[in-house]
């Protein structure tokens, strides 16, 4: 490919990399109602390449609008669900989870995403702390990252012996098999992108001030490990793919596809229906003659800078 081509191929990336940026911001201010109209609107920004636009956020509400179901679902039945969300560092796992707690009940789904363990909690038995935040009946856990950090960065970083490491991965399938007999539902996606793609993301980042917090010293070395990566990656798969809690891999180089498909794939390894309530009708406000609201000084209102 010569020096214009390339040059080509990354400008469109990056316009590509910007509109899918702006379309993030869009997701929460428009329903599927207004759509067409405000897309008629957009008309000057370029159609990123692979899916279009219209489509993508049309399928993002119609199975925004199933993940409401599923949890009212879940809420109803008592069930309890984690899923586990695993890849390289800018696989896209962020991303997929804000689609699927946008328009949920935070106290029914809920993130957890764990920071480095504390010098108490390396003493402990290696899945204590992750065991404080499993589900009770009704609620639904995204682990944005989760005990498989053993098998990954702890591994590649040295921050296990590979004797730790073995253990996990000789002990995870039965943790995992005791979790889904206490009837936890647990789904597993690994998000694969390549290397060039990872090494983009990363550029992007750089060159971004709204996303450099995202870069970490330890993301830079992921980049430096990548062969590493991959194989602990995949002595890790080998290891732990197991009937009762397989692991899925959501190809993720195409952002917006890979949010579409893993929801979709979600959606259907839950069984679950619609759940009938009552018509909600708005009661009337109660009125009392006498009551006068009292005025609130304007030295505690926000200053009006907008």
């Amino acid at each position: 490919m010569g020096t214009d081509s390339r040059a080509k191929d990354l400008d469109t990336r990056l316009r590509a990399d910007l509109v899918d940026s702006f379309d993030e911001e869009l997701e929460m201010e428009i329903d599927d109602e207004r759509l067409d109209k405000l897309l008629d609107g957009m008309s000057e920004l370029p159609e990123p390449e692979g899916m279009e636009r219209k489509l993508y956020f049309k399928e993002l509400f119609r199975l925004q609008g199933e993940l409401v179901k599923l949890q009212d679902w879940v809420v109803a039945e008592k069930l309890k669900v984690v899923v586990i969300f695993e890849g390289r560092d800018a696989a896209g796992k962020g991303g997929v989870i804000k689609r699927i707690t946008q328009r949920l009940n935070p106290r029914v789904c809920r993130v957890a995403a764990l920071p480095a363990p504390s010098e108490r909690e390396r003493t402990q038995w290696y899945f204590q702390r992750y065991v404080s935040h499993l589900p009770a009946g009704g609620e639904i856990v995204l682990f944005d990252r989760s005990w498989y950090n053993r098998a990954g960065v702890e591994r590649v970083m040295g921050f296990c012996t590979e004797d730790e490491c073995d253990e996990f991965l000789r002990t995870v399938p039965e943790f995992e098999r005791m979790l889904v007999r206490s009837g936890i539902i647990l789904i597993k996606y690994w998000f694969s992108i390549t290397d060039e793609e990872q090494h983009f993301r990363f550029s992007m980042r750089i060159h971004d001030p709204l996303k450099q917090w995202k870069l970490s010293p330890m993301d830079l070395q992921s980049r430096v490990r990548w062969e590493a990566y991959t194989q602990a990656k995949e002595a890790m798969l080998q290891r732990t793919n197991i009937p009762e809690a397989p692991w899925w891999v959501v190809e993720a180089v195409d952002k917006k596809r890979a949010r579409l498909n893993c929801i979709h794939h979600l959606l259907g390894q839950i069984p679950y229906g619609e759940v009938k309530r009552p018509p909600i009708v708005l009661p009337q406000r109660t009125h009392h003659p006498d009551y006068q609201r009292n005025p609130v000084p304007r030295e505690m209102y926000v200053p009006a800078v907008y």
